[in-house]
């Protein structure tokens, strides 16, 4: 891995989401580095690695990471005020405050659909690694890691553990399940007959549609879409369509092809050997959750060997309950985050 330049003077971008801050935030900051990435499977790449950190500039860093669909705004603040994709666990008043740590995140390699290779979670964890470098932090007080984010900390942990101090892996673990990795490639598949017929959008809305289903539960769909289908121009439509067609439009709005289908492969690359943790690692597990079940989370905790362990959350949102679930997910930060005299260290 090689920096090739440091980049660029903070940025400024449109305010999407109008908000009252009685409190001063502390000043947040965009910026860019360019880098010569050793991949795993693509050789060197020259990439742009663009972060966003928030946060007192000599308060404890804490990492962010989150699913595919993340990105380097995490939350809102007084300089980028449109709402962040975890804007409700990392605000004023959170565990993860922006006023006690610096958070930090970063766009996936790849996110900008420029990068037609094999993407590893390695490769992300080496990015991570070189922007750290970049700007000049030597050690995480933590990695907070959900989803894709969270394979990507465990990968992190096992590759770079000297720089960082404890791990949080919520609905992600050292392998993907066989069933989760069936559904992506059911996704990649439809996106695939999309191009066939020069309908990328629709093949990646569809998509979306599909692993919506995975994200979910059939209980939240019970509770929410128990209503009897209508009959529209002669077809059936059940109550679930008009919400499958939002998410779906909504992602295809804001994703390119090309970073659904890499990313979403990379998920299913990813490999860690939890022998090579070293890192104390608190994994958060969703007992709905299909993509990531219960039982895989069990036996990455007891292949730590002590070195993890095991909070379970309860949740009729499935492998989305990261996102939903917000009050049980900043008490389990809480819990992890402070010292045994109740400090944030």
């Amino acid at each position: 891995m090689s920096l090739v330049n440091n980049a660029s003077p903070p940025e400024h971008v449109p305010v999407s989401v109008k908000a009252d801050f009685s409190i001063p935030r502390p000043q947040a900051r965009r910026g860019e580095v360019r880098v010569a990435l050793p991949m795993r499977y693509a050789g060197v790449h020259d990439l742009s690695l663009r972060y966003e950190m928030q946060g007192p500039a000599d308060a404890p860093v804490v990492f962010v990471a989150g699913g595919i669909s993340a990105h380097r705004h995490v939350s809102a603040g007084t300089e980028f005020t449109e709402r962040g994709w975890a804007n409700d666990l990392a605000v004023s008043g959170r565990t993860l405050d922006p006023e006690r740590f610096r958070i930090l995140a970063f766009d996936y390699i790849g996110a900008e659909g420029l990068l037609d290779v094999p993407i590893d979670t390695v490769d992300q964890a080496d990015a991570v690694a070189v922007l750290l470098d970049a700007l000049d932090i030597p050690r995480l007080r933590a990695f907070v890691g959900y989803s894709y984010g969270a394979m990507v900390g465990l990968q992190f942990a096992a590759r770079h553990g000297m720089r960082v101090s404890r791990l949080i892996a919520a609905s992600g673990v050292h392998r993907p399940h066989p069933y989760a990795s069936a559904w992506r490639a059911l996704q990649r598949r439809a996106v695939a007959l999309g191009q066939l017929q020069c309908a990328d959008a629709q093949g990646l809305g569809l998509a979306r549609q599909f692993a919506m289903l995975s994200y979910r539960t059939p209980e939240e769909f019970g509770e929410r879409f128990d209503s009897p289908p209508e009959i529209i121009n002669g077809r059936v439509r059940c109550a679930a369509e008009d919400y499958l067609d939002v998410a779906g439009s909504q992602y295809v709005a804001r994703t390119p092809v090309t970073a659904f289908l890499r990313l979403s492969e990379s998920i299913d690359l990813h490999r860690v050997n939890p022998d090579d943790l070293r890192v104390p690692t608190t994994v958060i597990a969703v007992e709905s959750d299909r993509l990531v079940p219960l039982s895989d989370s069990v036996l990455l905790v007891e292949k730590l060997a002590g070195r993890g362990g095991l909070r379970v959350v309860r949740s009729a949102y499935g492998h989305d309950a990261f996102l939903k679930e917000t009050d049980r997910i900043d008490s389990i930060l809480n819990s992890v985050l402070r010292d045994n005299d109740g400090v944030f260290a």
